[in-house]
């Protein structure tokens, strides 16, 4: 599948999104800031990354956090995953937040999340009085085990 991708003018020296490995899921996607940004500890901001997509109708692009940012600097996605859905043509940002308790600088061109390209099933909700009745019925959170 090919998906229409647009190199906004202030990333114009950034490379496109790429996959990492022969065998990743998703795309690395990289800051197109001006200067370094610093994220403070339990602070958010959105991050530019100077690109915007033309999905094609029934699919998605999940913006996902990267594990290394994670596990080293506590850097992840405040909406995660976000989702760029396949009317929208504007750029794409990234919304990071730091729950580390160091600064985080990000610099241009550092590879901040990633996106996958996912189908998306359109359904038509019906309303119903009753639902049809399961073991697990109406328990939720930790109602299955730790």
């Amino acid at each position: 599948m090919k998906v229409k991708i647009k190199r906004l003018p202030h990333a114009k020296d950034l490379p496109l999104p790429y996959y990492a490995t022969e065998q990743a899921s998703g795309f690395d996607l990289m800051a197109a800031v001006e200067e370094p940004v610093i994220i403070k500890p339990m602070e958010r901001k959105a991050i530019p990354t100077g690109i915007a997509i033309e999905l094609p109708e029934g699919f998605e692009a999940q913006i996902r956090p990267r594990s290394g940012l994670a596990l080293k600097y506590g850097i992840t996605l405040l909406n995660s995953p976000g989702t760029v859905d396949a009317d929208y043509r504007g750029e794409i940002k990234v919304v990071l937040i730091n729950l580390g308790q160091e600064e985080f600088v990000v610099r241009r061109g550092d590879r901040i999340a990633q996106m996958v390209i996912c189908p998306v099933v359109r359904v038509m909700l019906e309303e119903a009085h009753e639902l049809t009745p399961t073991e697990r019925g109406p328990n939720g959170f930790g109602s299955t085990g730790v």
